[in-house]
């Protein structure tokens, strides 16, 4: 599989597993608890996998990046999290820096 694939995989199990760990209510709740497990677990695995051709700087960036994005997006939409002007204007900086970062920077190749 290609490395990029593996590290959206890896964002969306992160982001699916750090959504649970609200749900499991401080790891009390069985099924939340077990999803927030095998989601970090298929997470890493997957992020291990990417990093074998993905420079680890870019891909931690790209990591951190849309998964903050899309944790606060599930936050939001999901927990009714209010996101105020300046949670967007931070949220797009991140994501601008994400961009800039593998768009622009020379630091790794990709």
């Amino acid at each position: 599989m290609n490395s990029w694939l593996f590290l959206v995989i890896a964002i969306c199990a992160e982001v699916v597993a750090t959504s649970a760990l609200k749900a499991s209510e401080g790891f009390t709740k069985l099924v939340p608890s077990v999803i927030v497990v095998v989601g970090y677990g298929v997470a890493f695995y997957c992020l291990s996998i990417a990093l074998r051709s993905i420079p680890v700087g870019i891909a931690y960036a790209i990591w951190a990046g849309v998964g903050i994005a899309l944790v606060a997006a599930v936050g939001w939409v999901v927990y009714g999290q209010k996101l105020d002007a300046w949670a967007f204007l931070g949220i797009g900086l991140i994501l601008s820096g994400v961009m800039v970062l593998n768009l622009l920077s020379k630091t790794g190749a990709h």
